[in-house]
């Protein structure tokens, strides 16, 4: 159920993640939500004022950007990407489609390359799902040397 906002920051590969939605055993099945595009709008409608109001006015400093993690399944009309463009333009803030690139749809000790890294110091890490955190610990081990300070969001914490 995605109903009801429930803020929370929790360390996936030891890296704190802010996720809105925990995964239900009642709720509606990833794949369903992936596949509405009315669910593109209510994560930006959701996912944006939290950023908003974590962040505050560091957003207003004109620094700050968002990408995705990684396109690995769905190349074009990505989920994540999606959303991620759209809480860009909510936000006023420059989305990078492809700040990294995966190779494989591996899930576990996955690497990414970097793709086009942003000029923006501060970025915004979104992903759709979250289990064990591989993704996003892998875009850490990716972005950390290059000195981007990184604030990582994930729409639903699927670790039941």
């Amino acid at each position: 159920d995605l109903s009801v906002e429930r803020l929370t920051m929790t360390p996936h590969a030891s890296v704190p993640v802010v996720s809105i939605w925990k995964k239900s055993i009642k709720g509606r099945k990833l794949t369903d939500i992936k596949a509405d595009d009315a669910m593109v709008a209510y994560f930006a409608d959701h996912l944006t004022p939290v950023i908003t109001r974590v962040l505050g006015n560091y957003l207003r400093d004109g620094h700050w950007a968002i990408c995705a993690t990684p396109k690995r399944r769905h190349l074009t009309q990505n989920f994540a990407c999606r959303i991620a463009a759209e809480i860009g333009s909510r936000l006023q803030i420059p989305y990078y489609e492809d700040v990294a690139i995966a190779h494989s749809r591996q899930r576990v000790a996955v690497e990414f390359d970097l793709g086009e890294l942003p000029k923006e110091p501060n970025l915004i890490i979104f992903d759709d799902f979250v289990t064990t955190g591989s993704t996003i610990a892998a875009m850490k081990r990716l972005l950390d040397p290059l000195g981007k300070n990184l604030f990582f969001v994930v729409g639903i914490n699927n670790n039941m």
